[in-house]
């Protein structure tokens, strides 16, 4: 993995055992910094390929952080590092552009490669955290009802909002193809436009995005 990685946490042991540990394994770590604003100063200075950001600092905490990097940075890929199980938390992550979310007492194996799966593209929830995800997908949230006034879907398709129904269940392409009597690639083709029209960066966050306006779904995985 020859990606830089940027880490921004407060807790001055921890960063440093995990830049030593991430360092140790071959992973480049560009800065390792305490605070929301160093964290804003060294990605613009070191242009990381992703970030490993802490939930609860003081000053700017994460959430703050992961939105102003997303919105100085958009390509940026930045996973939530923390010990943080709350639900608000994770799906405000998701909503606000996070690619992974992870928890500090993951094994360090376990975090290279859930760092090299979102590089790659993919958006990795601590596998810990998947039945609480499922819970948010089934129920969705206290907030759903005040959003409903505000209908993101309009500008849907009615086979690109059936097929988003199928992928926030956590089916594939292949096997929502298989459900629908379409290609493979005919699904892909929807997937993007639904992304796009949700201004969303993964499936996962369109599966959130859903059933917090009232679409109903069953379950998500934690990797998508």
């Amino acid at each position: 993995m020859n990606e830089k990685v940027l880490l921004i946490d407060d807790h001055t042991l921890f960063r440093a055992g995990l830049e030593d540990l991430l360092t140790r394994r071959g992973i480049r770590v560009v800065a390792a910094v305490g605070s929301g604003d160093e964290g804003l100063a060294a990605a613009a200075a070191h242009q990381p390929d992703i970030v490993l950001l802490d939930m609860r600092m003081p000053l700017m905490d994460g959430l703050s952080v992961l939105r102003q990097l997303r919105k100085n940075h958009p390509d940026l890929r930045v996973a939530m590092l923390t010990t943080s199980s709350n639900e608000n938390d994770l799906v405000e992550a998701l909503r606000s552009g996070a690619r992974g979310y992870l928890l500090k007492d993951i094994e360090p194996d376990e975090l290279v490669v859930a760092l090299r799966e979102i590089v790659s593209g993919k958006t990795v929830v601590a596998p810990e955290l998947a039945p609480v995800l499922a819970r948010v997908v089934q129920g969705g949230d206290g907030r759903a009802q005040e959003d409903k006034i505000v209908n993101p879907f309009s500008e849907l398709t009615p086979r690109e909002y059936e097929i988003l129904t199928l992928l926030a269940e956590g089916q594939s392409n292949k096997v929502i193809a298989r459900n629908l009597g379409i290609s493979d690639g005919t699904v892909k083709l929807h997937v993007k436009a639904i992304l796009r029209k949700l201004n969303v960066s993964s499936r996962i966050t369109a599966a959130v995005m859903a059933v917090e306006h009232g679409i109903r779904v069953e379950a998500a995985n934690a990797v998508l």
